[in-house]
């Protein structure tokens, strides 16, 4: 008799596994306004740069490499709420057509900026 408990509970756990397996998963909302194609119109995008720590070597370091794409024409530091530091970890990028974010922060994760994401 056990052993006819333990297989239809061992079947059970199958079927719940593979149910869980099959339930389509969300984006969360910064991800599902962020499209994975190329942006068709210029614009202005804010980008979180968490690992940012300073305008003298970092801010330099995030603007030459984004700058360097051609679809992107200028980048620039937040406003700060106290000079001469960096208590806004955020970078506005202003783009051309053809501009693709998941490129932008695959850049940035090269350098050494793994958390960075959009802000807006």
């Amino acid at each position: 008799m056990r052993s006819w408990v333990y297989g239809i509970a061992v079947i059970a756990a199958i079927g719940i596994a593979m149910g869980i397996a099959n339930v389509p998963t969300t984006q969360s909302d910064s991800q599902a306004s962020v499209s994975t194609t190329a942006l068709s119109e210029p614009g202005t995008m804010v980008l979180s740069v968490p690992d940012m720590m300073c305008e003298y070597s970092c801010f330099p370091k995030i603007k030459e490499t984004l700058e360097a794409t051609q679809t992107v024409s200028k980048v620039e530091l937040a406003q700060q709420k106290e000079e001469g530091t960096v208590d806004n970890r955020q970078v506005i990028v202003k783009y051309k057509a053809g501009f693709d974010v998941n490129e932008a922060i695959a850049l940035l994760k090269a350098e050494g900026f793994d958390r960075s994401e959009v802000v807006q």
